[in-house]
């Protein structure tokens, strides 16, 4: 048996630049980097990664993790393995903490809980600086209505209209635990527009594209094209109801992740 060693490893990163999470031939990836930037200062061993999800191009991380697993000798001192791999990775990855881990952790099933946000503004073109950070509609958009029909998707439900691998044979019932939109005091810049928003969102798990569809959803409800009754109905297995909005990767920020070990 090889001698392996496993780490939890937490990261952050601004997505803009990049096509998503998952290492891709010719495409500039987190994973990619990651596994760029450690077999540099490794070189000669083997090693993966895990991630614990798959985010979508310019989405970003303030609290992402991936599981690393390395053959042969353990690392030495964590904190200076850290601060290594910062020296070496681009200025939009920062690897936030390494942990020792174990053979039995499973970073995807293990998953106790991701909290996604979604930053946005509307009616106004906003400042070039800020299309890393939000999403940007120019049209105008009823946002109490918006607020109202956010609650609808708290519960449990089936969210078949809000995936876009709809042939999966996976379930589509999840339980989301909170999710609301609110005025935007998390991130601030003297560039942001005077008055933004995000929808805030909590679940054990999601489906792919699932927090934009659910975005998009509100969108529609923004422009007066769904009702808080469509949206209901739209989480009742069974409903079709296409959503022809999914919002852009740029707003979305996975802003927590945690686990049941």
């Amino acid at each position: 048996m090889r001698n392996r060693h496993f780490y939890l490893c937490r990261v952050q990163f601004l997505g803009f630049r990049y096509s998503g999470w998952q290492k891709q031939p010719g495409q500039k990836t987190i994973e990619g980097m990651l596994i760029k930037t450690l077999k540099y200062i490794l070189p000669q061993r083997r090693l993966k990664i895990l991630g614990a999800g798959r985010t979508d191009a310019k989405v970003s991380a303030l609290n992402a993790a991936f599981t690393l697993i390395l053959d042969g000798e353990p690392i030495g001192e964590l904190n200076d393995f850290v601060q290594e791999l910062n020296i070496n990775l681009p200025p939009d990855i920062r690897v936030l903490d390494i942990s020792t881990s174990s053979r039995e952790f499973n970073i995807i099933q293990d998953s106790k809980q991701k909290e996604y946000h979604y930053f946005f503004s509307f009616s106004k073109k906003f400042h070039p600086f800020c299309a890393p950070f939000m999403a940007n509609f120019m049209f105008p958009l009823d946002i109490d209505k918006m607020k109202q029909c956010s609650t609808a998707f708290q519960g449990t439900h089936s969210f078949h209209n809000y995936t876009a691998n709809k042939t999966s044979k996976k379930s589509f019932i999840r339980t989301v635990q909170t999710c609301s939109l609110e005025i935007n005091s998390q991130l601030k810049a003297n560039f942001f527009p005077e008055t933004s928003y995000v929808l805030k969102i909590k679940s054990k798990g999601f489906g792919r594209y699932q927090v934009r569809m659910i975005m998009g959803a509100l969108l529609l409800v923004g422009e007066g094209k769904l009702s808080l009754t469509d949206i209901k109905q739209s989480l009742i297995q069974g409903n079709a109801l296409k959503i022809s909005k999914i919002a852009p990767g740029s707003g979305l920020l996975l802003n927590d992740l945690s686990f049941d070990q």
